[in-house]
């Protein structure tokens, strides 16, 4: 029987066999498919590790899955013509769901994809403007002052800045210092560094809502996850618990840094020229501690 909208399971084993017949005809051209088709899907899987989007892909993809097996082995051969009709309208809802759920994912991908290799050389982000973060961070660890600084790279984070006060100042060690110190105004929160200045302060970075996570972390780290999934911003955070120094980028988290691994890290991530002249060690992961921020 065949139901308008759907093919028999009849058509559908024909279907099976004519694909596994041109495969056969062409196997380099079908190799080369699959590995297209493979490399968007591990590039996909890639972006959303980390964060609650695999959860969701996991829900979607059991869905897709049930439901699949409940039309095609089940009201195909019951002939459940109401099912079988309402199906495609279905699929057009968990598309449209999914394109909400996935939002933020879908914003991460495309940022991701926007700060490719090949727009780095474009992205200036020099010396000038790593060496005051370096040595305020170094400066702010060693008092255990709590820090959430946010580099952007090739996209900018507007909505971020808006939260917060603008500045426009030039990036130095001692303003960064004075921003964070105990008792200011904007000490509890985020600055935003962008075009080589100090754009804003004072700015509320969203919380990650990944599960992934470690509990022990405080909202200060949470906020610099969440940027880092958020935007494609680097994000060098100070407990101010531990005095540990941290980079958040890409929706991961690189803990116990030194001043030295943390220059070189922001080099490497922000494309500059220093990337080139320095090799650093390697940062070594800390222990789980656990922080209570504010």
């Amino acid at each position: 029987m065949e139901v308008s909208g759907f093919v028999s399971q009849s058509d559908l084993f024909d279907g099976v066999r004519l694909f596994f017949e041109r495969v056969l005809e062409r196997p380099w051209v079908a190799l080369v498919e699959l590995l297209m088709i493979g490399a968007v899907v591990y590039s996909a899987l890639r972006a959303l590790e980390g964060t609650r989007g695999a959860r969701l892909v996991r829900a979607v993809f059991l869905i897709l899955a049930v439901s699949f097996a409940v039309v095609w082995l089940l009201a195909e051969r019951f002939e459940f013509d109401r099912i079988n009709a309402l199906y495609p309208f279905f699929l057009l809802g968990v598309f449209l769901v999914s394109l909400v759920a996935f939002q933020a994912e879908l914003r991460r991908l495309l940022l991701k994809v926007g700060e490719g290799a090949w727009l780095q050389r474009f992205i200036r982000t020099s010396d000038e403007v790593i060496d005051p973060i370096v040595t305020a961070a170094d400066r702010l660890s060693r008092k255990k002052i709590g820090a959430l600084i946010a580099i952007e790279r090739s996209a900018e984070a507007g909505a971020i800045i808006e939260t917060g006060v603008p500045v426009g100042a030039v990036v130095t060690a001692e303003l960064l210092e004075t921003i964070f110190w105990p008792g200011s105004a904007l000490h509890d929160l985020g600055v935003m560094i962008g075009q080589g200045r100090i754009r804003a302060a004072g700015c509320q970075f969203p919380l990650t809502e990944s599960a992934g996570v470690d509990r022990a972390l405080g909202s200060r780290h949470r906020a610099a996850i969440g940027m880092s999934e958020e935007t494609d911003a680097v994000v060098v955070v100070v407990s101010e618990e531990t005095g540990t120094i941290s980079v958040a980028s890409r929706g991961k988290l690189q803990r116990g840094l030194t001043p030295e691994s943390l220059r070189g890290l922001l080099a490497q991530e922000l494309g500059a020229a220093a990337a080139a002249r320095a090799s650093w060690p390697a940062p070594s992961p800390a222990p789980a501690v656990p922080e209570v921020e504010p």
